[in-house]
């Protein structure tokens, strides 16, 4: 068995970790070509010590430098890079057969596509990619001959329930969501919610940013835009269901009545090891599902007027591939400015609405334009949160 290259792009977060720990278990398999990470040097020098890749990239040039010293000290033969450039250079490499595309946010569309280009396994992460260049994506995966394998859990849920010849039969994706920490709240004690109260997931362990994300829904629009991609298949055979236990992870309905679902305990390894096995299965290390401590599934419909995020999506995905753009970038900036206490939790639908509005009609089909598109509305985005402190 010839072992596979791997390249982790955002190897220090959470998807990073739990994929070099199945790659672990599978040390006749798989060996690390490349770790990337933004400027956790800690982290990625523990990473290099452990797994020994050939390339570690560091796209804070201060903190490669740092890492660099380390490693020499350490009498390690790993190669240290810097800057951005140098993602797409490790993503799209002849000896990187698989990308474990994790970065979070806009960051991760150039190395993802990179890779993409490349014609390589590329396992998504990073669902923003799709959001904000899904037929650009789509096509360099189909002209370049590249794997494109979810790995987010609904997605990759729905990948294992479809049928082997694509989506014959198929009525319907069902996408679950926890329905984060907020589920059960009233509308009127939102606007009180604090940024430790909406990082704390009920089910998950996740960044800052996708929890958030989580808590106002908007991670399941922008889920459900990247499922439209994923799948060819248009908004409205895409339905999203408040399944509180996370047990299933997402569900296909078909033409003859059947619903075909993927459960399993809530932990990425699961999705990570399909993805990176597939057409295999390989273990994980996640423990089997214990359906009896299990003991109930509930469902329930999303509450758009509560989160008003999820309809916003909706909503970009039906004007075009510029208000998804959009609706990306101002999610990005009113994250970071509410972690950061400059917005209140409220106030995030309200100014990603604001800027998808102003968004022009249609779809982008270059890469400058999406990138004039994200600068564009990030500029808007922090006018109308300066605007909002003047008033």
């Amino acid at each position: 068995m010839v072992s596979k290259g791997i390249t982790i792009l955002g190897a220090s977060g959470s998807i990073g970790v739990s994929t070099l720990d199945v790659l672990a278990r599978h040390p006749e398999r798989f060996h690390v070509y490349a770790l990337t990470a933004h400027s956790n040097v800690e982290k990625l020098f523990e990473q290099c010590q452990q797994f020994q890749p050939r390339y570690a990239v560091m796209v804070d040039p201060v903190a490669a430098a740092v890492l660099e010293k380390r490693l020499q000290a350490a009498d390690s033969d790993v190669v240290v890079l810097a800057g951005a450039e140098a993602l797409d250079a490790v993503a799209s490499s002849p000896d990187t057969d698989y990308v474990m595309a994790a970065i979070v946010g806009a960051a991760g569309l150039l190395p993802a596509l990179a890779a993409a280009r490349a014609g390589k396994r590329v396992m998504l992460a990073n669902k923003e990619a799709l959001v904000m260049s899904g037929q650009l994506f789509i096509d360099a995966v189909r002209e370049h001959g590249a794997e494109l394998l979810p790995i987010d859990s609904e997605h990759n849920a729905v990948f294992q329930c479809l049928p082997s010849d694509g989506k014959n039969g198929v009525e319907k994706i069902l996408l679950t969501a926890s329905g984060g920490p907020f589920r059960t709240w009233a509308a009127s004690d939102l606007h009180d919610i604090t940024p430790e109260q909406a990082v704390a997931h009920p089910n998950w362990s996740m960044g800052q940013k996708i929890s958030v994300d989580s808590a106002t829904l908007m991670n399941k629009g922008l889920e459900v835009i990247e499922a439209c991609w994923l799948f060819n298949l248009p908004a409205e055979r895409v339905e999203v269901v408040v399944h509180p236990q996370s047990t299933i992870h997402s569900m296909v309905s078909y033409n003859d009545g059947s619903v075909l679902a993927q459960l399993g305990n809530p932990d990425m390894r699961t999705p990570i090891a399909y993805a990176l096995g597939w057409p295999e299965r390989l273990a994980s290390g996640v423990a089997p599902l214990d359906l009896f401590t299990t003991a109930r599934l509930d469902f329930e419909r999303p509450d758009m007027a509560r989160f008003p995020c999820l309809q916003l999506a909706y909503d970009a995905h039906t004007r075009g591939g510029y208000a998804t753009i959009a609706l990306n970038a101002a999610n990005e900036v009113a994250v970071k400015a509410f972690l950061g206490r400059e917005i209140g939790f409220t106030d995030i639908p309200l100014l990603v609405k604001d800027v998808m509005q102003q968004a022009s009609a249609g779809t982008p089909m270059n890469l400058d334009d999406i990138l004039i598109q994200d600068e564009e509305s990030r500029a808007r985005s922090v006018s109308w949160i300066k605007n909002k402190k003047i008033h």
